[in-house]
């Protein structure tokens, strides 16, 4: 028997367990509720309480006189894998939200180690570009944009951040040949930015970061 405390979440996290593992595989049925009853040792107001958790978080699917089945993409899926099903342009909004938290944050909570790893950052991408390094460039706007999500002293938004890296650097990659020219022209607000970071003006930061964002640099 599961223990009585904290039973829902205890519960949801035996059903995750069960989905990774590929005990339930996507899109299969699972048991009913009775079945279910007896296999995790809970009553049935814990098992409806777990299935409409898990079907709210998208991890199962409710149909109505034919059963719950295993969503074909589960919440069991690494970020990385959900973020390669989506395309750009649902990437770039979530890019956008997280990006105007992370500055506003920066903005506050900025130390002068990282105002350090900014500097050094955007030092390191305007010598990729006077070297015309696309690669180079690719990797130091990431290191850049990376230290100012450490700089927000929020541990949770960098990482998911950090997810966000991978599909940025992919769209950096399939830029034409042109694609120097763009770090080079957003040079200028990069450095803008940084400067309001460091002189904590919240509004110019923003603005520096919308034209970097409208522009898709």
């Amino acid at each position: 028997m599961l223990m009585a405390t904290k039973l829902s979440e205890r519960l949801i996290s035996r059903i995750k367990e069960d989905i990774g593992s590929g005990k339930y595989p996507p899109g299969s049925k699972i048991p009913s509720e009775p079945e279910l009853m007896l296999l995790y040792g809970v009553g049935r107001s814990s098992i409806r309480e777990a299935i409409k958790a898990l079907a709210l978080a998208g991890i199962l699917k409710v149909q109505q006189g034919s059963g719950t089945f295993v969503m074909e993409h589960t919440a069991t899926e690494s970020i990385e894998q959900r973020l390669g099903r989506a395309d750009f342009d649902e990437i770039n909004a979530v890019r956008t939200l997280l990006e105007k938290e992370l500055v506003r944050l920066a903005v506050q909570n900025y130390t002068p180690e990282l105002l350090l790893e900014m500097e050094r950052s955007l030092e390191n991408r305007k010598i990729a570009i006077q070297a015309e390094d696309r690669e180079a460039c690719a990797n130091a706007d990431i290191d850049f944009h990376m230290a100012i999500a450490h700089a927000s002293g929020n541990s949770v938004l960098a990482d998911l951040y950090k997810s966000f890296t991978l599909m940025i650097r992919d769209f950096f990659a399939k830029r034409e040949p042109g694609g120097i020219v763009n770090f080079a022209l957003s040079h200028h607000l990069h450095e803008q930015l940084f400067l309001a970071i460091k002189s904590r003006k919240a509004k110019a930061a923003q603005q520096a970061l919308q034209e970097i964002l409208d522009n898709n640099y």
